[in-house]
């Protein structure tokens, strides 16, 4: 644990959080606790178990043991105001019970028009059947936002950049605007901050309740686990924690491992990310063949400057559009052979995809000139990932 009178850089914490010897012993790494059955020493002890529920304390598998408390306490520090975090199967598992936290039927909730089609999906089908009703706003609303609210309106769900089109939206201003509505129930904010990760925005101190990561991308980086994470101010802690347990809702102890011992170089390769990705997207807005570029550090991006005012990088995801119908941007995405074709993102390889913006919009229509194709930039040599952009562009002469 951090020294408060000497605070660490968050370089810093994302090699040493988690890494109390209470938690991991005399060892770097947390071993890897492959345990259901916890065992008391005796019927007193047994019926104590259940008294204190927080990480630390075994009870049940369940609930956690040393390979996830680790991991969920560097998680916790590397957000300044968070009081914890509970870890999930998938990124989507974390989007869900963050906001089945929250939501009640009968409730409203607002989501920004260009959210991961999965959290769309969520809201559309299980939240819709459950009696909550979904609005979409522009990403761009920014404190505006007040005008969609009403007596039911009971979360926001952001996502910033939004992980196809790169609008950044102003989180502080909706924040505050959801912080100073006088309705009769909270209107509570939550943020996938998949993208930025902790390292390039912190949320909680930016006004947002509760922040969630697919720790399968950045924070895992090897494209080998599946993992997701939800981070929360003290208020939203308790409900968050009881229903992920309510829902049987735990990150494997293997997978928890290979979660931590991605994090411990999420720095390094975040910096090498942002590098590599600014220098493909520069170089593709000089290109004949690409009408406009989608990455939150051009200001060809909506939203640039919000992102210049609150991040302090941006990673390796980004689209461009490229001038042509989606034939051609399937012949230009087939001739590539460094870029793999594939979903997900935040690993050490590059992807790149095709898209269609359009079939996720319901409050601000997308149009283009051009098709959208979607880059991950991984960590090879930017030279050759050029190149291999050249074969593609070469494919739909």
């Amino acid at each position: 644990m951090a020294d408060p009178e000497y605070p660490q850089k968050t370089d810093t914490k994302i090699v040493t959080g988690g890494r109390r010897k209470a938690l991991t012993g005399a060892v770097v790494n947390p071993p890897v606790w492959r345990a259901s059955t916890h065992l008391y020493e005796n019927v007193a002890a047994l019926e104590a178990g259940g008294d204190k529920n927080e990480d630390g304390r075994f009870f049940y598998g369940r609930r956690g043991a040393p390979t996830q408390w680790s991991l969920a306490e560097a998680l916790t520090e590397l957000e300044p105001g968070a009081h914890g975090t509970m870890l999930y199967p998938s990124g989507v598992a974390a989007i869900s019970c963050a906001l089945l936290s929250i939501l009640q039927p009968g409730d409203v909730l607002l989501m920004s028009d260009n959210a991961y089609d999965p959290s769309r999906s969520f809201a559309e089908g299980f939240l819709k059947k459950w009696g909550v009703e979904t609005r979409y706003f522009d990403p761009m609303i920014g404190a505006g936002i007040a005008d969609l609210f009403c007596d039911r309106t009971r979360a926001i769900l952001i996502e910033s950049p939004g992980s196809l089109t790169f609008e950044v939206s102003d989180i502080p201003a909706i924040c505050a605007a959801a912080k100073a509505h006088k309705g009769k129930r909270e209107i509570v904010t939550l943020l996938d901050n998949t993208w930025a990760t902790p390292y390039f925005f912190t949320a909680l101190d930016k006004g947002v309740d509760l922040t969630i990561l697919a720790a399968t991308k950045y924070v895992v980086g090897h494209s080998d686990v599946m993992a997701g994470s939800v981070t929360a101010t003290k208020r939203h802690w308790q409900t968050l924690r009881s229903t992920a347990q309510t829902l049987g809702q735990v990150l494997s102890p293997d997978d928890a491992y290979l979660a931590a011992r991605g994090l411990r170089t999420m720095a390094v390769r975040l910096k090498a990310h942002d590098a590599a990705a600014l220098d493909i997207a520069q170089w593709l807005a000089t290109r004949p063949e690409v009408s406009t570029v989608l990455h939150p550090a051009l200001p060809s991006c909506p939203g640039h400057a919000i992102w210049k005012r609150d991040f302090a990088g941006s990673s390796g995801l980004f689209s461009f559009v490229l001038k042509g119908d989606w034939d051609q941007a399937a012949k230009f995405v087939d001739a590539l052979e460094l870029f793999g074709i594939g979903y997900s993102w935040g690993g050490f390889e590059s992807l790149a995809c095709p898209k269609r913006p359009e079939q996720y919009r319901s409050a601000v229509a997308w149009a283009c000139d051009g098709t959208v194709i979607r880059l991950q930039i991984g960590l090879e040599n930017v030279d050759d990932l050029k190149a291999d952009l050249e074969r593609g562009f070469a494919a739909i002469l």
